[in-house]
């Protein structure tokens, strides 16, 4: 039982070591020019902009739910959740520099430069915004044309098969003729 024991801490230690030393190797990895790089990126792509109603809509819900437990102190709730969460808005820097870290270990220097170049240009923010647009127009003209390309597929296959079969029945019926 005491080996068990000790192979146990040592796993536990090694899980420990590993499990500290591999964020270092991965924050050695991204450069200060990658992040910079990244940063532009996520500026230009917007990809983050989601992210900003994490916290108000924490906050929101955590009111709801305090609110509905003790519905007397709608006002103390309120004012003392919108305090803390205006208190951890600062964090979110947080996950913007962990968005950077992610566009930079995924994408080099120059093609995090390429896209942002790309994404605040002209062409680039008019993708942006008119490509959700043009993606939904397109995805209805393809189901448009699959219920075209099924109903043409199905009504030349039965015709097709109604021949063969029709044929081929008819050619049987002529050779097995009832023997009498």
């Amino acid at each position: 039982m005491n080996k068990f024991a000790g192979l146990a801490r040592t796993f536990a230690s090694v899980a420990i070591l590993v499990s500290v030393s591999v964020p270092a190797v991965q924050a050695q990895d991204v450069t200060e020019d990658q992040i910079k790089a990244a940063r532009a990126t996520i500026a230009a792509l917007g990809v983050t902009n989601s992210f900003d109603n994490i916290l108000p809509n924490l906050a929101e819900r955590l009111k709801n739910t305090l609110i509905q437990a003790s519905p007397n102190h709608q006002e103390l709730i309120t004012a003392t959740v919108d305090e803390k969460a205006l208190s951890l808005a600062e964090r979110r820097s947080d996950l913007e520099r962990e968005a950077a870290a992610i566009y930079a270990k995924t994408f080099t220097v120059d093609e995090l430069k390429a896209i942002a170049d790309f994404y605040n240009s002209t062409a680039g923010k008019k993708l942006l915004n008119d490509g959700p647009i043009a993606s939904r127009e397109m995805l209805k003209a393809a189901d448009i044309w699959a219920a075209g390309v099924s109903r043409d597929l199905t009504n030349e296959a039965t015709k097709s098969l109604d021949e063969k079969i029709g044929n081929a029945a008819a050619a049987n019926a002529g050779t097995t003729a009832p023997a009498q």
